[in-house]
């Protein structure tokens, strides 16, 4: 990997909203949440908000819009729903609410988990964009593929120490017009 941190900058955390999306889950079984939540604040980061939401486009959609209006919300997190079965909507909501897509970020997922677990990293539809300033970013709903996304990009682009670019340098400037 070619970043590296510059210990002459400061680590600045970010504000994640956390949203799990699933049917079935409340918070007392959400282990893709428990552990995005984990890695993240072990990273430094705050978690402001954290939703278990239905396999449902619409709700999937008003969370979002809601964190994405919400100041103290810098990034969303999901789990689940990004698979290729009838109930997962989850890209499709993602995709209603951004302005801009990060197509690189579901990309890279997909090539980092093929070298994990094979030809079955092309059934995610992992993705990420950017909505009125806000990052959202839509990971598969098993644990393993919240901590490879986790361990792979999202430590390291929400890291302000990370050159030669990260997210969190880019905070300010993404409502620019």
């Amino acid at each position: 990997m070619s970043t590296r941190i510059d210990t002459t900058r400061p680590f600045i955390p970010v504000r994640i909203a956390a949203m799990t999306v699933s049917d079935t889950r409340t918070l007392d079984d959400d282990r893709s949440g428990d552990q995005l939540i984990a890695l993240a604040t072990a990273a430094g980061h705050q978690i402001t908000r954290r939703l278990i939401v239905p396999d449902d486009r619409v709700s999937i959609e008003a969370a979002l819009r809601a964190w994405v209006a919400d100041d103290e919300v810098d990034v969303v997190i999901s789990t689940g729903g990004t698979g290729i079965t009838g109930r997962d909507v989850t890209p499709e909501a993602f995709a209603a609410v951004w302005t801009k897509e990060i197509p690189g970020f579901g990309e890279l997922f997909r090539w980092l988990s093929y070298a994990i677990i094979g030809t079955s990293t092309i059934q995610s539809r992992a993705c990420g964009g950017v909505a009125d300033g806000t990052l959202l970013f839509a990971l598969p709903g098993s644990t393993s593929a919240v901590r490879d996304a986790w361990d792979g990009i999202l430590v390291h682009q929400l890291d302000s120490r990370v050159r030669p670019c990260n997210f969190v340098e880019l905070l300010p400037r993404l409502r620019e017009r």
